[in-house]
């Protein structure tokens, strides 16, 4: 692990192929500037673990989520959230109204966030799994969501018409709505199916095995 002066096999490769997907999304990408936008996230969120990578390792299962998350943002990035060929194919083969690409994407927003969040609670105060810990956590989730469709609002209204790609609403004047939803629904799901792996590998972390 980082925290003993040495990288993780599989981090190392999480890393490298993140970047190699990065190189891939930003090539031709269906709009330029939406693309930025998707993936500045990742390009922030990349650089800040990578700079405290030694100071604060997470747990392998940490890093994954992310890594998954991060493919996500650099997918929709490529070609925008409405336009994924992959959401193209459920939404014909099931006669949905819409690419629902970007939902699985802010289900993912709270799913993620919320095991991050989880981990640095549980290494840094006096939290302890729990009710408390369960309800916080949903909440850093909920609010990291709220966040997020607040810039997205704040670049719609500077940017007008050109911010339709990055807001990926699709005409659903509920889509704010909706992704707040699923991020909660992620927060939830995500601590009910992963909390007692993520206890087992931070103990390893607490005793250094």
């Amino acid at each position: 692990m980082g925290s003993r002066g040495k990288v993780d096999r599989l981090h190392l490769a999480l890393l490298l192929s993140g970047a190699a997907i990065l190189i891939w999304s930003g090539i031709r990408p269906r709009e330029r500037l939406t693309w930025l936008m998707e993936v500045a996230p990742v390009l922030i969120g990349g650089a800040v673990l990578a700079a405290t990578y030694r100071r604060f390792t997470f747990t392998s299962l940490a890093y994954v989520l992310m890594w998954v998350f991060a493919v996500v943002l650099m997918v929709g990035g490529h070609w925008t959230y409405a336009e994924v060929p992959v959401g193209n194919w459920v939404r014909d083969a099931f006669n949905l109204k819409r690419n629902h690409f970007d939902r699985f994407g802010h289900l993912l927003q709270g799913f993620v966030p919320a095991m991050v969040a989880r981990e640095v609670l549980l290494r840094t105060s006096p939290l302890r799994p729990g009710k408390w810990l369960f309800f916080i956590v949903v909440c850093v989730a909920l609010a990291v969501s709220a966040a997020y469709e607040l810039f997205e609002w704040g670049y719609a209204v500077v940017a007008g018409g050109a911010a339709e790609s990055f807001l990926g609403s699709q005409g659903d004047p509920w889509d704010a709505q909706w992704d707040m939803f699923l991020a909660l629904c992620g927060a939830i799901l995500s601590q009910l199916a992963l909390a007692r792996s993520h206890d087992g590998q931070l103990r390893k972390i607490s005793t250094g095995a």
